[in-house]
């Protein structure tokens, strides 16, 4: 028998519950998604980063067979679009226009965190029936719409068209470990030009004097998240208006995944003055979060990008994703890689009007990505030059 349950919190399923589920292979070392564990998405809701006022309201989704959990899903009842980073304000203003009622709206998501993995935390088999449960919580509540955002590349494939669904692809910057054994061996990869412009670049960082230390696990000191605050306050003011986390968002986050994580940070003598947060999956490192109290040119490269690939070179992790947006990670060795995301519109004609838009989309994404990644700063058989 299958029964799917809607729950009005995390807390109502057990934790060891959850990542059975959500993360099977962390019995035998790290999760590759953190971002869906139990313990991250608690520490949103336990912190009200999600939660009353936030415009996220955590309801999870879970299938059950024979009364035993099968699966779940990070399902939240969403009042606005921000903190999705796969953008749809346009079809909200458009739907609106026309005399709809776009929001609220169900998101399958990790809020605030623009990273890809599996949205659908059950056996492949399983997937239609949460996606299913999840459109008829649609219809149901006489919402707009349903939108499942950084789901897997295979999650999209499979679900594609299953009640009218709509597939969009976006695109991000990655770096890609090609089996390196050092930053030089990366750099050796590059056009003279960039291998220049990337040695400079970390020069001008080191010149400010400033000691730069990668911590991670006990290394990471509460003393440490007073510093980052003030940088993530001054980032999220400038960016989003305000910041998503809530302070005690990072103390759930030491006390619970402080080993998920690297926080690379400057010090002025003894006192941080930036620093930048990444999460560590089994094989890709998700920047984060990035802040600094003063101006000081390059670093913010080096320690969003450089550092994160030598760290990852070090501890021979695969990829490092540095998060939404930004064509200036190309010419650091960020290549554009494709992000999947699923739809689903309860109105019929809107419904239509979205999927021609994402056809469109979709040939502009691919032509772009094909052009990027043609002028990356990678060598393409030309002689080398002497640095």
């Amino acid at each position: 028998m299958t029964d799917l349950t809607l729950h009005d919190s995390l807390s109502e399923i057990p934790a060891e519950s959850w990542d059975a589920v959500a993360c099977p292979e962390a019995a035998a070392g790290r999760p590759v998604d953190p971002f869906t564990t139990h313990r991250f998405l608690m520490a949103l809701e336990a912190s009200g980063s999600t939660g009353k006022g936030t415009g996220w309201t955590a309801r999870p989704l879970a299938l059950r067979r024979g009364g035993a959990l099968a699966g779940v899903m990070p399902l939240y009842v969403k009042t606005h679009s921000q903190g999705e980073y796969i953008f749809d304000h346009s079809w909200a203003d458009a739907f609106q226009r026309a005399g709809g009622q776009y929001y609220p709206k169900l998101q399958v998501a990790v809020p605030f965190t623009p990273a890809t993995g599996r949205r659908f935390l059950c056996a492949p088999d399983d997937r239609a029936d949460l996606l299913s449960g999840a459109i008829g919580l649609v219809r149901g509540n006489g919402l707009s719409s349903l939108h499942v955002t950084f789901c897997t590349a295979e999650e999209a494939e499979a679900l594609a068209g299953l009640e009218g669904t709509l597939h969009r692809v976006t695109q991000q910057f990655h770096w890609l470990n090609r089996g390196y054994g050092c930053f030089d061996d990366f750099l050796a990869d590059l056009s003279s030009r960039k291998r220049k412009m990337i040695r400079k670049e970390r020069e001008g960082a080191h010149a400010h004097g400033l000691t730069i230390r990668a911590l991670t696990g006990d290394e990471i000191e509460p003393r440490h998240w007073d510093a980052f605050w003030i940088f993530y306050q001054d980032t999220g003011s400038r960016k989003w208006g305000r910041p998503y986390l809530t302070r005690e968002a990072f103390d759930a986050f030491h006390a619970t995944m402080r080993d998920d994580m690297l926080l690379v940070l400057a010090f002025d003598g003894a006192r941080p003055v930036a620093g930048a947060l990444n999460f560590i999956g089994r094989d890709t490192l998700f920047g984060r979060y990035w802040g600094c109290v003063q101006d000081y040119p390059f670093l913010h490269f080096e320690l969003c990008y450089y550092q994160a690939i030598d760290w990852a070179i070090e501890n021979g992790m695969p990829r490092v994703e540095a998060g939404a947006q930004g064509e200036h990670k190309l010419a650091r060795g960020y290549l554009p890689s494709p992000v999947h995301s699923l739809h689903w519109i309860a109105d019929s004609g809107f419904r239509d009007a979205v999927a021609r838009y994402l056809e469109a989309e979709r040939r502009a994404v691919d032509e772009e990505i094909e052009v990027l990644t043609a002028f990356g700063p990678f060598r393409r058989g030309e002689p080398e030059e002497k640095d």
